[in-house]
């Protein structure tokens, strides 16, 4: 009897402690933990991804709002950009790209869909709400995938939208090495040595903050020189700023 109690005790013990390190994530919760715990040995084995240039800004971001800006190259970058930072990132993705079964991962992580083809800025006004309550957005102002890579597709407004409405600082991560696959999403089983290069904070001052048009031309181009690539002059349809701008 005394055995079994002893034993009873030590399985408690070792679910609090699991339970203890599960919670020790961004979101604090048990279901993110365990993406969380995974998360490590899956972009360190996996894609044997190398974080370089401003790493403490992932790492750790300045509190408040704030945008982390990436190119856009796989499925996998949201992955693994949140693999390395410490604070929730609440993606922009794209209504078309939103794959039926991985639905739960949607919702789990706050994804926030937005429609290309009809324009309608319900997107966007949610982005918005979340960056004036101080929480962090992911965005890939190209509106799509880089194809061919490393050839930069000119941004949509929809960046500048944010930063106009928002005054939210910027942080651009640039993306190297993922899988270049079809579909985008077979890039979350398939190996890579991914690289993460973090520029300097970009804050755009609120006298150059009133066109958004504006500021994604400036935030392309400071992003266009971190990278030294050239450009894709194709372009998608964009969302149209001063509807979202109205709307918001």
């Amino acid at each position: 009897m005394i055995l079994k109690i002893a034993i009873i005790l030590a399985l408690w013990v070792l679910l609090a402690l699991l339970v203890r390190a599960l919670l020790r994530n961004p979101w604090g919760t048990v279901p993110h933990g365990i993406f969380w715990l995974l998360g490590g040995p899956y972009r360190r084995f996996v894609h044997h991804l190398r974080v370089i240039g401003r790493a403490d800004l992932l790492h750790h971001p300045p509190p408040g709002p704030l945008i982390i800006m990436a190119n856009h190259t796989a499925g996998v970058d949201p992955i693994l950009i949140q693999s390395v930072c410490t604070r929730p990132i609440r993606w922009i993705m794209a209504e078309d790209m939103r794959e039926p079964a991985l639905a739960w991962i949607w919702d789990l992580f706050g994804v926030i869909f937005v429609d290309r083809r009809t324009r309608r800025a319900q997107g966007l006004r949610e982005a918005i709400r979340h960056l004036r309550s101080g929480g962090v957005v992911g965005i890939f102002p190209e509106g799509g995938l880089e194809r061919p890579p490393r050839r930069l597709r000119p941004f949509e407004p929809g960046v500048g939208v944010l930063v106009q409405r928002t005054g939210a600082p910027v942080l651009p991560v640039v993306i190297r090495g993922t899988p270049h696959v079809s579909p985008a999403w077979a890039s979350l089983w398939r190996p890579s040595r991914s690289v993460l290069e973090v520029g300097d904070l970009i804050e755009i001052p609120p006298d150059k903050a009133g066109d958004a048009r504006e500021v994604t031309r400036l935030l392309e181009s400071r992003f266009r020189s971190l990278t030294g690539w050239d450009e894709d002059t194709s372009r998608e349809a964009a969302i149209d700023p001063a509807r979202a701008a109205s709307a918001a």
